[in-house]
């Protein structure tokens, strides 16, 4: 499966608003799960299938964060491309990054 990704130091309360062109799953996980995502492991996640945006998700707490992003379809993808969908990725801190 092909994805969207993007990877991002979070502090707890922080939200993540995503916009998308199409329904499609959101995903925010740390670092573990979502390596085990990328090998088509078990994972635990923030977010689910979304069809209608902006998207929000609290960030639960302070740490690397793994943002993705694929599309919802009942036909095959190809998975030598990423999906083509028009996306923004925004962050709204809540509180200043304790990291430096």
């Amino acid at each position: 499966m092909k994805y969207i990704h993007q990877r991002e130091h979070l502090n707890e309360d922080d939200i993540v608003v995503i916009e998308c062109s199409q329904t499609c799953n959101i995903r925010l996980m740390n670092d573990a799960n979502f390596r085990s995502f990328k090998n088509g492991g078990r994972h635990t996640y923030h977010g689910g299938a979304f069809d209608k945006f902006p998207a929000k998700i609290t960030v639960p707490s302070s740490g690397f964060w793994n943002i993705t992003i694929d599309t919802v379809t009942r036909r095959p993808i190809s998975v030598t491309r990423k999906p083509t969908l028009k996306h923004t990725i925004k962050i709204i801190r809540r509180s200043s990054s304790s990291f430096s």
